[in-house]
């Protein structure tokens, strides 16, 4: 399968315009990916799969949740929504929520819109919903949020240490 085209002006290098702690996680990792950096943010996932020009189920939204709590981070294609009680589920917990801004920060080392699928701060617990891997290749957020990196699923899952499970809510 060929990388889409973006569909606005972007520059591409390897990691270059990554941000630095996840430019230093992808060299540790020894991965090479192309980072795409676009002009305008895409800090959702709309956002980014319009500027990249892929669909929007080919993006991966990192997001981060607590669960009693502790902050566990949630991989999710960008046109599904994270199901609460799945993931309290999964995780045994007995109540989930949704981080704040500055808990997220605190947890990843990077802002709501930018975070990426790994290079944290902090070691945190991963789930990935099982639909990413309906793709053969995905795109995340490569610190920052005018930046997006492709990859496939399965490596992407492997370097996050993610579960994969069945976190998404149903289609309505």
């Amino acid at each position: 399968m060929s990388t889409p085209e973006p569909t606005e002006t972007a520059s591409s290098t390897p990691a270059s315009h990554a941000h630095p702690r996840f430019a230093e996680a992808l060299a540790g990792l020894g991965l090479q990916v192309e980072v795409r950096r676009f002009p305008d943010a895409t800090r959702t996932a709309a956002e980014a799969a319009a500027a990249v020009g892929c669909e929007l189920s080919e993006i991966v939204k990192s997001l981060v949740f607590t669960a009693d709590g502790v902050p566990v981070l949630v991989l999710m294609d960008g046109s599904s929504r994270v199901d609460l009680e799945l993931v309290r589920r999964e995780l045994g917990a007995q109540k989930v929520a949704r981080a704040n801004a500055d808990l997220v920060r605190e947890t990843t080392g990077y802002a709501i819109g930018g975070v990426p699928p790994f290079g944290h701060a902090t070691k945190t617990r991963v789930l990935a919903d099982r639909r990413l891997l309906d793709h053969a290749v995905v795109w995340a957020a490569a610190g920052t949020p005018h930046t997006v990196f492709p990859l496939d699923p399965k490596t992407l899952i492997a370097h996050a240490g993610a579960t994969v499970a069945d976190v998404r809510e149903p289609a309505k």
